[in-house]
């Protein structure tokens, strides 16, 4: 589709380029980005069309991921858009991101790309550690995922009670430990062993198995389970590890 000129509203487009009439006749799928982004902004401004205004908000680096980064404030910092459409964009993403996570009684984690899978488009590209637990039913299906903490990650903030709560409550078997290194290098520091370390142990002590600490990188992911850092066991190779359910 040529790009509108800035007095070109999408009523001045014939029928079969409009947006809206594309995904009625076509199927959401058929749309480009900037086409659904356009829809959900419904209109554009005196002189830029709602697809001008959407072309805008995907011209930034990462594109789609990096919108899904901005705050409310932050997106009222382009052109044309306002609070109303600054509400409508995050409900949008939050609805995408609450689907990609609905994964109880579902996903099945077996390796730990299982679990770069699940979590790595949220969390790579997030500017803070976010440290969460996967809960696992015995056949290691997800139950959930639980944010612990946001921030740097210490013992004082992850903290055993917190790492657990929610894993007791839904009555998990097994959890995995993740969380993102905004350098996008996922390399184990000290203090991530030292942590997983203390919450293997924990685990023991309250029944709950710790099956794995994943670290997500930019473009990798690092299993710490797997390199044998934690458990006491021997480095295997990443993607050789499977995690083995507990069902008779």
């Amino acid at each position: 589709m040529s790009r509108a000129p800035y007095n070109l509203t999408i009523k001045d487009l014939p029928l079969d380029e409009r947006p809206r009439e594309r995904l009625a006749l076509h199927g959401a799928g058929a749309l480009a980005t900037v086409e659904l982004l356009a829809i959900l902004l419904q209109t554009g401004t005196a002189e830029r069309s709602a697809l001008d205004l959407a072309r805008d908000l995907v011209a930034e680096p990462k594109g789609l991921r990096r919108l899904a980064e901005l705050g409310y404030h932050e997106l009222q910092q382009f052109s044309g858009i306002g609070p109303a459409k600054a509400a409508k964009l995050k409900a949008a993403l939050e609805l995408g991101r609450r689907v990609a996570l609905s994964v109880e009684g579902r996903t099945r984690i077996q390796c730990p790309a299982d679990v770069n899978q699940l979590v790595a488009e949220e969390l790579r590209y997030l500017d803070r550690e976010h440290f969460r637990v996967i809960m696992l039913n015995m056949k290691n299906q997800v139950l959930g995922v639980n944010q612990v903490s946001v921030g740097s990650l210490a013992s004082s903030v992850v903290h055993p009670r917190e790492v657990f709560k929610a894993a007791l409550a839904r009555s998990a078997a097994s959890v995995i430990l993740v969380h993102n290194h905004p350098s996008g290098d996922p390399t184990p520091s000290r203090e991530d062993l030292e942590i997983t370390r203390r919450l293997v142990e924990s685990g023991k002590l309250l029944g709950v198995e710790v099956l794995d600490h994943v670290i997500i990188g930019d473009k990798e992911f690092v299993s710490m389970r797997d390199k044998g850092q934690g458990w006491g066991l021997q480095a295997t190779g990443r993607g050789r590890i499977q995690y083995v359910d507990a069902t008779p």
